[in-house]
């Protein structure tokens, strides 16, 4: 199996250059009352609107964690639990988010699947309540592209991440054709009312968290969503 997929050329040095390291990720900005508004109204139907299309890349994320027996995973963002039953019963998996509803949502899947290996806590990503190095795995599908500040958010999952651990990132990101990133700055405005913003930056993002991409994939159809995996060093 291939390592890198569409974005394989694409090497570190390019991903980091120009003035990546200080430019804006995204033209939309958002808070937290407004991010917990979106997925409160979204956490009844989220199952049905973005369950089967996405979750192809979801296969290939838990593919790409290269779990083993007894690893600690976070899942930041865990939302209505979707995930949950995916994990290796012999993993310790712990789910956070900051909506209620969706939270209510994968309590419920939970109990319903009875899994047994998983803990769901209400928790805002950018203040991590977990001690450092303390998971094996920090994932983070379809998540950062909402969240007020990415960056934070990143750093936050870089932290709980051990040493050598994998900090994963499943999301949609600005298409470096210059014609759809145009339409993709243009249209963020709206797309924040579905939960993501259209238009976040991937080379911008990696420079400000400090973070280097060991592979970049594209997943789902349309290939329009990465997943970014990096090992912390």
């Amino acid at each position: 199996m291939a390592l890198f997929g569409e974005d394989r050329s694409r090497t570190e040095d390019e991903l980091l250059q120009g003035d990546a390291a200080t430019r804006a990720l995204s033209v939309t900005a958002v808070e937290n009352d407004f991010v917990e508004g979106v997925y409160e109204k979204l956490a009844s139907v989220y199952d049905l609107t973005f369950g089967p299309t996405l979750h192809p890349g979801r296969v290939q994320a838990l593919q790409r964690m290269q779990i083993h027996p007894g690893d600690k995973i976070l899942e930041v963002g865990v939302g209505t639990g979707i995930n949950c039953s995916m994990y290796p019963s012999n993993t310790e998996i712990t789910g956070i988010d900051f909506s209620a509803g969706m939270l209510e949502k994968a309590r419920e899947r939970v109990a319903r699947k009875e899994t047994k290996n998983v803990r769901l806590l209400q928790m805002d990503a950018q203040d991590l309540k977990f001690e450092d190095n303390t998971f094996d795995i920090v994932y983070a599908p379809y998540l950062i592209s909402v969240v007020p500040d990415p960056v934070k958010v990143a750093r936050e999952m870089r932290r709980v991440c051990k040493p050598g651990g994998r900090i994963i990132f499943l999301n949609h990101f600005l298409s470096p054709n210059k014609l759809l990133s145009k339409a993709e700055r243009m249209i963020s405005p709206l797309t924040v009312h579905i939960g993501f913003k259209s238009d976040l930056d991937l080379p911008a993002f990696l420079a400000q968290a400090n973070l280097h991409p060991i592979s970049i994939e594209k997943v789902n159809i349309p290939r329009i969503w990465s997943l970014v995996t990096c090992v912390k060093d």
